[in-house]
């Protein structure tokens, strides 16, 4: 796939608990997180050439590509294992360094990119809740502020870290 026909980056992050800052401390107010136990922290990037039929196409390979591990050493899918999901809007993956400096005019617009994640958060939520596993157990999806610099804590027994181009 060439680099102008990218629709979508994707970092897949496996881990034993992930604790997400979506809002940042005001005066006397603390910051405001999300968290997730055992599960896959996914970190996403819409570019100027995706199309909302990609939505589809990307949830349904994070959520049944196997990454995970059961105690026997089995390799499992994130609704086979089950695990929770945090979703963490990354425009930096769209990122070309030119120069000394990181250039992202490959991104989608923050409106239009926004429509995208939202559609994606739904999607993964949608597909976890589906999994008779994931319901018995509690999973949950959690999901950053998307246009916001974010706060991230992650503990792996990796790092087992995967990129996927759409």
């Amino acid at each position: 796939m060439t680099e102008t026909g990218q629709k979508a980056k994707i970092i897949l992050q496996q881990c034993l608990s992930a604790r997400l800052q979506v809002k940042p401390p005001e005066g006397d107010t603390p910051g405001e997180f999300v968290e997730i136990a055992r599960g896959l922290v996914v970190y996403v990037c819409f570019m100027k050439s995706a199309t909302k039929d990609i939505i589809q196409k990307m949830v349904k390979s994070i959520m049944n590509v196997k990454l995970s591990t059961d105690e026997d050493g089995a390799t499992l899918s994130i609704l086979d294992l089950p695990g929770s999901v945090l979703i963490v809007p990354q425009a930096t993956l769209g990122g070309k360094m030119k120069g000394k400096v990181m250039q992202y005019h490959s991104n989608i617009g923050k409106t239009e990119g926004l429509e995208f994640y939202t559609e994606f958060v739904t999607e993964i939520e949608h597909t976890l809740h589906q999994s008779k596993k994931s319901k018995e157990a509690n999973c949950v999806v959690k999901w950053g502020t998307y246009g916001n610099r974010q706060v991230l804590s992650i503990v792996t027994n990796g790092p087992f870290t995967h990129v996927l181009d759409f």
